[in-house]
């Protein structure tokens, strides 16, 4: 967030010097742990959710890349604010996991996805957070209702630039195509809002396995196992 661990290092050190104009008083008696399961994810899907697409309570919802932690994070804030979630994967031993997550709706990300979604909603859906990418961003933004906002979030895809975009035809006339970045767009208030938000609505933040820090290596290789189903987090000590 803001840079640390790319333009500067510091993201896996025991003590990091940090910027001043980066560190913000948080009001709250979380422990370290749970405190540390929050940023970035949720601080980059609440900023997207509720500052860029404006999500608000009877609006549907469609996350594209739905099992990504920040899918999962926008999931359980987009129910707290009373908003119907339809949420995508790829991979249909995680349908069950969605709807017990508390999806309202989970469709396989396929070719019929289209099919599936107008099924459901003829009309498209209010809102969609892209998490995927350039892949499906074309697609997407054909999901949209009229007056309806798609936010391209992620990058799971793989690609960072999109050949043949024609805004003229690959924009539906009458919506709207934004994004967010955390590192340029961080916003102390919404950090602020977004723990008060946790708090008020006791979002639980699923924690998937406690690393110290001299296991860091075993923390990735189950991240990159993609089996965690929750954070992980690594602390100096235990």
């Amino acid at each position: 967030m803001g840079g640390l661990g790319r333009e500067f290092d510091g993201s896996y050190a025991e003590y990091a010097l940090i910027p001043s104009s980066q560190v913000y008083p948080i009001n709250n008696d979380m422990d370290w742990i749970n405190l540390a399961a929050i940023p970035e994810m949720y601080y980059t899907a609440y900023a997207s959710l509720f500052d860029t697409l404006r999500l608000t309570k009877g609006e549907t919802l469609l996350i594209r890349g739905g099992t990504s932690s920040v899918g999962l994070a926008a999931l359980q804030l987009a129910k707290s604010v009373g908003a119907t979630v339809i949420t995508t994967t790829r991979n249909t031993n995680k349908l069950e996991f969605l709807k017990k997550y508390g999806a309202d709706f989970v469709l396989l990300d396929d070719v019929s996805l289209s099919e599936q979604l107008f099924s459901l909603f003829p009309n498209g859906v209010n809102k969609v957070l892209e998490l995927v990418g350039t892949t499906t961003l074309k697609n997407s933004l054909k999901l949209l209702s009229e007056h309806g906002i798609l936010c391209m979030t992620g990058i799971l895809g793989g690609e960072w630039v999109l050949e043949n975009f024609e805004p003229m035809m690959d924009i539906p006339s009458g919506t709207y195509f934004t994004q967010f970045d955390s590192g340029v767009n961080f916003k102390e208030k919404l950090l602020v809002e977004l723990f008060d938000h946790i708090e008020q609505h006791k979002i639980n933040v699923p924690i998937a396995k406690v690393f110290p820090l001299n296991e860091i290596d075993k923390a990735h290789l189950l991240m990159e196992s993609n089996k965690a189903n929750g954070k992980i987090v690594v602390v100096n000590s235990l």
